[in-house]
């Protein structure tokens, strides 16, 4: 089981992500998107989903229309860990 980040680390993760928040209460990550249009949107959760399932890692999200909210956070070992830095930055190279 991954171990949860120390605040240390997980500062020096989120200077490398881009847009994403930290939640103290939820200790976990988040980042809105949002995309021209309910297709665009959907065809980027579809993409986000596959890259979920190669990394056996996978979000807590919600989608309206043209927004995709995605929360990332490790259940097991209640809260922040390297798989979800490694799944967040994976998401957002997907924009790319």
């Amino acid at each position: 089981m991954p171990a949860k980040l120390s605040d240390a680390d997980r500062e020096a993760a989120l200077a490398g992500l881009d847009g994403w928040t930290f939640d103290d209460a939820a200790n976990a990550i988040s980042r809105n998107f949002k995309f021209k249009d309910f297709s665009e949107a959907f065809g980027f959760m579809t993409r986000v989903a596959l890259a979920a399932q190669r990394a056996g890692h996978h979000p807590d999200w919600s989608n309206s229309y043209d927004k995709v909210s995605i929360t990332l956070s490790t259940h097991s070992a209640g809260g922040l860990t390297e798989n979800d830095v490694a799944l967040a930055g994976a998401i957002d190279r997907l924009l790319n």
